[in-house]
């Protein structure tokens, strides 16, 4: 399609075409030689208009439309989220995998179920989500890019591929990893795109709404690999104190995200907490409340997992979640932006680092 063309692109066929319609057609000794009914040759005005007139263009101008289609496609599904929202439920996956006993098969099938489930779920629920918001996402400086706003492709492609990634993340959860995988899974695109998506422009409760789908992968992954029967997966304290950092976390991460880009969610039309009525203040001590409850939220697992997690853990989890919240402090004093700005960095360097040694020290304590 040419619409998914880059303006580079449009470019050299526009040129391709006028050269061939501007180049003369002159008979030549190999050339075939159009004769008239009388049986002389045709000038070469009239061989050309004799001619059909589809044009035949290279191969290197159509393939980066293609791939252009390919790559705003991609771009709809938040590969960055995707590849959170993946990462947790790998962390869940392996928690509760490391208390079991398996063959190789069973692990590597169960785990590539899992992984490629949780991927596609997320994926068809983060397209799905910039189909619903295509034209608030046209309004803001920090959206306006993404490829619906642009015009790089059809909302109808995006809706068809949200729901067809959606469907096939949760049928390949249900039929590798059963039904207590598949079910979080559906919960995880039902909330997000029936309950949070149309929340946002309404009340900033939507941010804690939105928070549940987030903390939920960590139970895919656990429910995937735990021994425990039917729905009781979901019940064990080990996962849900996954389920209850993820959660939590959101709340100061996202809240940091919406003080720094308030300007542009207004525009957009959303509600977020630091635009209501000393919205200010308000947003800077709900980040410190929730930051403080992040800490003991991250010891958690060692209390619930202690044959997996021990003092590593515990003392990465303590310092880097005391450095968190005294970052969410200095918000609550000063109520910058680049003092939220330094509480969205914190969150982000916060987690992975919580989740490596979280999965380091279990697998480095399975092995000794």
């Amino acid at each position: 399609m040419l619409s998914d063309s880059k303006p580079s692109d449009l470019a050299a066929i526009t040129q391709e075409l006028a050269r061939v319609h501007s180049t003369p057609v002159r008979p030549s000794a190999t050339a075939n030689v159009i004769l008239d009914s009388a049986g002389l040759p045709l000038t070469d005005s009239v061989a050309i208009a004799a001619q059909p007139t589809c044009v035949t263009l290279p191969a290197e101008l159509i393939a980066p439309a293609q791939t252009g289609l390919f790559r705003a496609l991609v771009e709809t599904t938040k590969p960055r989220i995707t590849r959170l929202v993946t990462i947790t439920s790998i962390v869940g996956f392996v928690m509760a995998a490391i208390a079991r006993t398996w063959t190789f098969e069973s692990l590597a099938t169960l785990a590539v179920a899992a992984i490629a489930g949780t991927a596609l779920s997320a994926a068809g629920a983060n397209a799905l989500n910039q189909w619903m918001e295509r034209r608030r996402d046209a309004l803001m400086r920090r959206t306006a890019g993404r490829p619906l706003p642009r015009g790089n492709v059809a909302p109808a492609a995006v809706l068809a591929t949200g729901i067809g990634l959606g469907i096939a993340g949760v049928s390949l959860l249900l039929a590798f990893c059963g039904p207590v995988p598949a079910l979080v899974s559906l919960a995880c695109i039902l909330v997000y795109v029936l309950a949070y998506t149309p929340l946002k422009p309404i009340s900033p409760i939507a941010t804690f709404v939105g928070a549940i789908p987030g903390a939920l992968p960590p139970l895919i992954g656990w429910s995937a690999a735990s021994a425990a029967p039917g729905f009781a997966p979901l019940l064990e304290p080990a996962g849900l104190s996954l389920f209850a950092i993820m959660f939590i976390w959101q709340i100061p991460h996202f809240l940091a995200i919406a003080w720094m880009y308030q300007d542009d969610y207004a525009k957009g039309g959303f509600r977020v907490l630091p635009l209501l009525p000393n919205g200010g203040p308000r947003t800077a001590r709900t980040v410190a409340l929730w930051t403080l409850l992040l800490v003991p939220a991250t010891l958690a697992p060692a209390w619930f997992m202690p044959d997996r997690l021990g003092w590593a853990y515990l003392t990465i989890a303590g310092v880097s979640g005391v450095a968190f919240a005294w970052l969410a402090a200095r918000l609550v004093i000063h109520r910058t932006r680049p003092a939220a700005r330094r509480v969205f960095f914190a969150s982000i360097i916060h987690l992975p680092l919580l989740l490596v040694a979280m999965v380091g020290e279990a697998l480095i304590r399975a092995v000794i």
